[in-house]
């Protein structure tokens, strides 16, 4: 009898992770484009390093509105379907915003207008995320055999998405790299967008009833709102969020600025940057693969919190780093960028994997799209407060795209404020698997 039903489960997951592999990859190679985005920021319409990061930072707002696109996709069906319609309708938006951009590029384009595409780019990019994560968290509620098991396949499919997404990162930061000095940021643009419109043809073409979801009663916006509400009152589910979002909020983001300091003071070769990022992705790669052979069992307070700690040695090793220390000691430039720097700027999205698998446990079924959006939204919004506080930080230090003496303080200052969230790191539920099993007996 069990023999029979193996086969059973592999077809119903099979559809799933060929929908959820194509998303995620994708999802992961949109650092191809943008790579092109900084460099024509920078070069093309010539920004300064504080005015990259403002644009950087509000080019994602649009990722905020994610529980309103969650509730929407858990309320509204298009033909009897709630998820594959709107994965369509992202895709189709990305499509149409990164062509715009290569079309007009040449054109002389505004900050405004290219402000303006970018945002419709990552309004559609956001809404395939909230479809994506909402079939990952409904996939992992599916009833098993044991709680074990259930506990398990969550967490498989987990790090499966998250090595797809990581894949896709890999291949578009390694040909970025190679591109962005061969091509130019139009034909970048132009590949993009070609690419997530095969996306869409290729996601209109799949029916939702073959991947086999959980059936959920049609309940209505309203009512979605009110499930929506009823879950984040949850205590478990309200502190670990606050913390989540919090622990990224409080750190002021530097990444224009380094930026500048790599590319404008030490004169690294986009080459190197995009090795630098290819050595992040692997290592993200890396993680999803390690996370879900040995570390699944690790509380996730403790395991969150370690890479909390990480995080600031790493900060603290770029202080050195911008003061000359390791090039003193016959550390290359390009060798550190290539190694710290890139596992430094993956290393912020850690914490995502065992977070999610956390929250995946803790949410409620019926409105998983809406939960895990709202998780996302909090992260977006953390991440833009963290942009604005770090321009903040370097109009303080007064760090300029010819100055960079006081850089080492305003990355100090950002090591010290990673270490702060540890002090609350207790909101984070420490024993969720032994509260489901009560819960069950």
């Amino acid at each position: 009898m069990v023999s029979e039903m193996k086969p059973s489960s592999d077809r119903k997951t099979n559809p799933i992770r060929n929908v959820l592999g194509l998303g995620y990859w994708v999802q992961g190679f949109r650092c191809f484009p943008w790579m092109a985005v900084n460099f024509f920021l920078k070069d093309g319409l010539k920004v300064d390093p504080s005015t990259l990061q403002i644009l950087q930072n509000s080019a994602n707002l649009p990722m905020v509105g994610k529980p309103f696109y969650g509730v929407i996709s858990d309320a509204v069906y298009v033909s009897g379907q709630h998820r594959i319609p709107y994965i369509a309708v992202g895709a189709m938006l990305q499509a149409v915003s990164w062509l715009a951009i290569a079309i007009f590029s040449k054109l002389n384009i505004s900050i405004f207008t290219m402000t303006i595409y970018l945002l419709l780019s990552n309004l559609g990019a956001s809404i395939v995320e909230v479809a994506n994560d909402a079939i990952v968290a409904e996939t992992g509620k599916q009833p098993t055999t044991s709680s074990k098991n259930s506990q398990s396949s969550s967490g498989e499919l987990q790090s499966y998405v998250w090595m797809a997404s990581s894949a896709g990162g890999i291949l578009g930061n390694l040909l970025g790299g190679l591109a962005i000095d061969r091509f130019s940021p139009k034909s970048m643009f132009l590949f993009f967008g070609f690419l997530v419109a095969l996306q869409f043809f290729i996601t209109i073409s799949v029916r939702e009833s073959s991947l086999n979801l959980p059936k959920t009663p049609n309940v209505g916006i309203r009512k979605q709102l009110s499930e929506l509400s009823a879950a984040l009152r949850k205590p478990e589910i309200a502190y670990s969020v606050t913390w989540f979002a919090a622990s990224y909020a409080v750190i002021p983001a530097l990444t224009g600025t380094m930026f500048f300091y790599q590319t404008e003071h030490l004169k690294i070769q986009s080459s190197v940057l995009g090795i630098s990022k290819v050595f992040g992705q692997a290592a993200m790669l890396l993680w999803g693969v390690v996370y879900n052979r040995y570390l699944k069992s690790v509380s996730p307070r403790r395991l969150i919190s370690a890479i909390q700690v990480s995080m600031a040695v790493f900060m603290i090793s770029d202080v050195l780093f911008v003061r000359g220390i390791y090039r003193g000691m016959g550390v290359p430039d390009s060798l550190y960028v290539v190694i710290f720097s890139g596992l430094l700027e993956v290393m912020f999205f850690f914490k995502i994997l065992p977070f999610s698998v956390l929250i995946a446990q803790l949410c409620p079924p019926g409105c998983e799209g809406s939960v895990m959006a709202f998780v996302m939204s909090a992260l977006a919004l953390a991440m833009i407060v963290s942009g604005y506080l770090g321009v903040a930080l370097v109009s303080y230090t007064r760090v300029t795209g010819d100055d960079f003496s006081k850089f080492p303080i305003g990355l100090l200052i950002q090591a010290v404020s990673t270490i702060i969230p540890l002090y609350w790191s207790y909101l984070i539920p420490d024993d969720v698997k032994s509260k489901s099993r009560r819960k069950e007996e």
